[in-house]
């Protein structure tokens, strides 16, 4: 029977998952438009996420707060450890967030440059700080005995992180790309079609490189994970969705596409959250300092009653999230109300 903090571990991997799939999308659309030249084009960018942005990112507050509850010693430790990366990442989000209310307030080209490079800088710097610091959970940061962090913003710059940031990234723009095409039309789609292709093509190359990377920064991911059916049915899911993605885009099946899309986001997380587990934050001085899912919850009552809270809670949180979504699907079309 699976007991109180695995079942944690499973709601807070569920949660970061459904954050990566939901923003990742809109934080590729924020940096697709770093790319676009044409007005209309980029009123479309903003429009088409502009409704569902906000509510995307209510699940990494959600999972902030899991983990908190839950393990609060591995949120002392990662946002103390993070805390640079984390300010920035803070940074990168508000600029994004207000740009969308300030873009259209005054009618001037530059005004609108201005936080068009706010929005598009934004996406990109949050997508990139948040799959660097993913990378160097994968590879462990330096921590100690006592749970002391022994490294600096600069040391989790390293070459492993970084080939997982711009892995991350790339995805994103993929995700963002394909969901551009389930809401423009005529060229733009053309030009979101050919972003996702690329993309398609970069994400692979990386996603090989970084795994090969993976055997040599953090070979204890490997250890008995073929054992496990569960990888393998991850691995296939993964293996499925990326042979998808070309042939739903060529087909024009772009809502499968988008699917697609969001299962190799889903699927290569939840492999990497199966090889870690029960690790949290892997500890790159020794393993054995590594917080994981029982020495670093809270006690059993607390996880129980969250369990409670969470029974309740989540499916009123998914419910709302498909009933917007319902709301807001099809093409963009631009009215004097738009952004």
């Amino acid at each position: 029977m699976i007991d109180l903090n695995t079942i944690w571990f499973i709601l807070i991997a569920i949660l970061i998952a459904g954050y990566a799939i939901l923003d990742g999308f809109d934080l590729g659309v924020g940096i697709l438009h770093l790319f676009t030249k044409d007005e209309s084009e980029k009123k479309i960018n903003l429009n088409a996420i502009g409704p569902v942005w906000d509510g995307n990112e209510v699940w990494l507050i959600t999972a902030g707060g899991a983990l908190f509850a839950a393990f609060p010693i591995v949120y002392a430790t990662v946002f103390s450890s993070f805390y640079i990366a984390l300010m920035l990442l803070l940074t990168a989000l508000i600029f994004r967030a207000v740009s969308f209310e300030f873009r259209g307030k005054v009618d001037s080209i530059t005004f609108k440059k201005v936080w068009d490079y706010a929005f598009g800088l934004g996406s990109l710097f949050a997508a990139l700080l948040l799959s660097v610091a993913y990378g160097n959970i994968l590879k462990g940061i330096p921590i100690d005995e006592n749970k002391i962090f022994h490294g600096s913003f600069f040391s989790l710059l390293n070459p492993y992180a970084i080939v997982i940031g711009l892995t991350g990234v790339v995805l994103f723009i993929m995700h963002g790309a394909i969901y551009m095409t389930l809401k423009t039309e005529e060229t733009q789609l053309q030009r979101m079609t050919k972003w996702a292709t690329s993309c398609w093509m970069a994400f692979i190359i990386l996603y090989l490189v970084a795994t090969f990377l993976t055997f040599f920064y953090s070979g204890f991911l490997f250890e008995n994970i073929t054992e496990n059916p569960l990888f393998w049915i991850l691995f296939l899911l993964l293996l499925l969705s990326i042979v998808y993605i070309p042939l739903g885009l060529k087909s024009q099946q772009y809502f499968k596409s988008f699917i697609a899309s969001s299962l190799i986001i889903f699927s290569a997380f939840s492999l990497s959250a199966l090889s870690l587990y029960p690790r949290l934050v892997p500890s790159s001085i020794n393993l054995n300092y590594s917080l994981n899912a029982y020495n670093a919850s809270s006690s059993q009552y607390t996880l129980k009653t969250m369990l409670i809270i969470a029974i309740i809670g989540m499916p009123v949180v998914i419910a709302y999230t498909i009933f917007i979504y319902r709301i807001f699907k099809g093409k963009v079309v631009i009215t004097k109300d738009s952004y």
